[in-house]
């Protein structure tokens, strides 16, 4: 199976996002858990995707991240 590279995907998951953007795990889920969060994709059991495009506008147009 041929493995996507991080920046060519969709969807990542908290820790891949995490890994591309240096941004801890603790404060990305505070971030996806937040009502309205515009780049989270609830998918079974309270497990959340990031929209990568959105998360990567969302750190682009946010000064500081909560």
């Amino acid at each position: 199976m041929k493995e996507i590279p991080v920046w060519e995907k969709l969807l990542l998951s908290i820790e891949e996002a995490a890994v591309y953007t240096g941004i801890g795990v603790n404060r990305i889920r505070n971030i996806l858990y937040t009502p309205g969060c515009p780049f989270a994709i609830y998918v079974s059991q309270g497990r959340a995707l990031i929209k990568r495009k959105e998360f990567e506008e969302y750190i682009s147009q946010t000064e500081r991240l909560v």
